[in-house]
């Protein structure tokens, strides 16, 4: 977890792809992965659904790790059946408080290394308790300074309110209680002792002389006060020493509108945020270049299809690509054997003998460097990937030729040693992702800052690296539209995970990106961005332009394709220049 501190890219896939290999390794689950949604946090089988997150750094990296740990410790040592199960209602957060303590204080235990980043979500909680005191029910208060009195958090001058603190002071008992939980059901039968003996002391059941309720608001008060009490007095904020898990209510339409703490939507949160810069006169730049941001991320689809392609069909698409391709390819394969040639040293003292050294070595006693050893550099230590746009104006002659194309190039790589993979990509409306925008929408969430809405990308793996199976390759199709930005990315990943000592990734497009509810715009300025950081990752990109020159926009190394028959042929001739290019 310490190596997480160190990274920077919190962009994209390759930000979604490191947290899925964290949660695989905290989990011991091969096959869980992460996304993020406005819905979340919460916990599905094989996802953790992260609270989405503003990647200009409106939430930090670290803050998202936190994120990340808390949802792992209830994964591994939570019976969220149970948590399912209890009602929605001030019990059901209470509860959620115990039990994210009890299971990060395990999860700390066997990786200390979270303790920094869930001191990180603490920091951030605590602020946006402070942003939405004002607005707070009685009864989210209370949970609130409960989750800090479970781990040893002073309340600041703000949150110190007589009746909130006459009513933890009458409870300390139930507190220590919480504290000692070794199990769901005790953290929420500890939650409900909580609201029972509260509502007892707001009602006067129990003689207690220290507490005075507020005679406006109490656990069961539906309206919340506002509190006159000032915001700029707090002067204390939690011990990252002492971090834990913050309260979380139940994910879902069964979330509390005013519930506070780690587990809260960061929707909700960069709300309280935005009516705070309004209040204070701050206006925001929204006209400003921006990435292009999906709403959220786990609606989208990756499908592996690699070795499921139709034989005979696949068959058929070698044997013409062959037809096209095959003097190409034993052209290159010639001009790749004799550079290869060129990579000896000569008159070692070991390694393999040298044939054009044997004469001397048998007319001269003497000699003693008779041997060759390659140079370090491998010629064919290369990988190749490539990604098609699948967008429904590729219909047609494009996709097939596209088919064609991705079958002669995969086809000769394999032959000649070297490692690649096809990759496609599309968007395509969701029903639930629309559903998320219209609850979004409804709630009056500011969405000015997304990109796309209600279509969730399609991404296929045709032939993966490794794979000797490239039948998949036949099932090459069209979907909708074409968000080039974040496809690149998610193969710029895929790619950079794969050892080589270079590593080409060739896109086939046939025009701008788009989406059906994107601003044009924004997904050009995200396409330009994209391509800029996977240049400097070292990747090397080529874009290849199917009957359009919109390429020549965003790819510094370009293609354009006027005549569909020239495709494979053309890009093949580009590819072959770059692999004898050192």
């Amino acid at each position: 977890m310490n190596a997480m501190h160190a990274m920077r890219d919190t962009r994209g896939f390759a930000f979604e792809s490191t947290l899925s290999k964290v949660a695989r390794v905290l989990t011991g689950q091969y096959g869980v992965t992460v996304a993020f949604s406005p819905d979340g946090p919460r916990v599905e089988p094989g996802r953790i659904v992260i609270p989405d997150y503003e990647l200009s750094g409106g939430v930090e990296r670290d803050v998202l790790i936190g994120y990340l740990d808390l949802l792992v410790a209830r994964a591994k040592h939570s019976s969220l059946a149970q948590m399912d199960a209890l009602p929605p209602g001030v019990a059901a957060n209470l509860a959620q408080v115990i039990e994210d303590r009890r299971v990060c204080v395990q999860l700390l235990d066997e990786y200390p290394g979270a303790r920094w980043f869930i001191g990180k979500l603490r920091v951030h909680a605590a602020e946006q308790a402070r942003l939405r005191w004002p607005k707070l029910h009685w009864r989210d208060r209370l949970v609130w300074l409960v989750e800090r009195a479970l781990w040893d958090e002073q309340p600041t001058r703000t949150e110190a309110s007589h009746s909130l603190l006459a009513a933890l002071h009458a409870a300390q008992d139930l507190l220590d209680e919480s504290r000692r939980s070794r199990s769901t059901a005790q953290s929420i039968a500890a939650a409900q002792a909580l609201v029972a003996r509260v509502r007892a002391l707001s009602a006067g059941d129990v003689n207690s002389m220290v507490f005075t309720a507020d005679p406006v608001e109490d656990i069961d008060t539906e309206t919340a006060t506002s509190s006159s009490a000032p915001l700029n007095d707090d002067t204390t904020l939690p011990d990252q020493d002492n971090a834990a898990s913050p309260p979380s209510d139940k994910s879902g339409g069964a979330q509390a509108e005013n519930a506070v703490g780690m587990g809260q939507s960061l929707t909700d949160a960069q709300q309280a945020s935005a009516r705070s810069e309004d209040e204070a006169g701050v206006v925001p730049d929204t006209t400003r270049a921006r990435l292009s941001i999906p709403l959220a991320t786990e609606f989208d689809e990756i499908t592996d299809v690699t070795g499921q392609g139709d034989s005979a069909t696949w068959r058929e698409l070698r044997a013409q690509a062959r037809a096209d391709t095959a003097p190409l390819k034993e052209k290159l394969e010639r001009a790749l054997s004799a550079d290869e040639r060129t990579r000896w040293r000569r008159e070692q003292e070991r390694g393999e003998i040298d044939r054009t050294a044997l004469a001397k070595l048998a007319t001269s006693p003497g000699y003693r460097t008779p041997f060759r050893t390659q140079r370090a550099a491998k010629g064919r230590d290369v990988a190749v990937s490539l990604l098609i746009d699948r967008s429904g104006s590729m219909a047609g002659r494009k996709i097939e030729l596209a088919r064609l194309c991705a079958t002669a190039l995969c086809d000769a790589l394999t032959q000649l040693s070297f490692d690649c993979e096809v990759l496609g990509y599309c968007s395509l409306e969701s029903a639930p992702m629309k559903q998320l925008y219209e609850r979004q929408l409804a709630a009056g969430a500011d969405l000015q800052r997304y990109n796309r809405f209600v279509e969730r990308l399609d991404l296929k793996v045709y032939k993966r690296f490794g794979s000797i199976d490239p039948s998949g390759i036949a099932t090459i199709d069209c979907g909708h539209e074409n968000p080039d930005g974040e496809a690149l990315a998610w193969a710029a990943t895929r790619l950079a995970d794969h050892q080589a000592e270079r590593r080409i990734l060739i896109v086939f497009s046939d025009g701008y990106p788009s989406t059906g509810d994107g601003d044009p715009q924004v997904l050009r300025h995200d396409l330009r961005e994209r391509v800029a950081a996977i240049q400097k990752r070292g990747i090397e990109l080529l874009g290849i332009g199917v009957l359009t020159d919109a390429v020549e926009d965003f790819y510094p190394h370009n293609v354009v394709v006027s005549r569909l028959a020239e495709l494979p042929s053309t890009v093949f001739s580009v590819l072959s220049s770059m692999l004898l290019t050192r």
